[in-house]
């Protein structure tokens, strides 16, 4: 499994702005491999709130496939030239190989 991870800092009031777009319909359920996203808000300090997003791929190909796939290029190209939300106060993104998973034992 591979996971996409984005931290974005915002002033605080405006993280559900965040989550509202990270957690509304769009086309990353339709590409293959694509295995869930997690939407997490956590207070950091007064005046901000992060905003943490893990998208889970069944693998690093399949990762790959959807950020050179024509959907994801051309949603990128729509924002182009456009400022960022001046609530957004810094975004950063990592991405991780899972090697061991822990499940509830039934």
């Amino acid at each position: 499994m591979f996971v996409q991870v984005r931290k974005i800092t915002v002033t605080e009031g405006n993280a559900d702005q965040v989550v509202q777009r990270f957690s509304g319909a769009g086309i990353i359920e339709q590409q293959e491999g694509f295995v869930d996203s997690t939407v997490m808000v956590k207070k950091v300090r007064r005046g901000e709130e992060e905003v943490m997003v893990l998208i889970r791929w069944e693998s690093e190909e399949h990762w790959k496939q959807w950020e050179k796939s024509d959907a994801h290029i051309a949603a990128h190209k729509a924002n182009l030239g456009k400022p960022k939300p001046e609530y957004i106060i810094s975004s950063e993104g990592g991405l991780y190989e899972v090697k061991a998973v822990k499940t509830a034992v039934q």
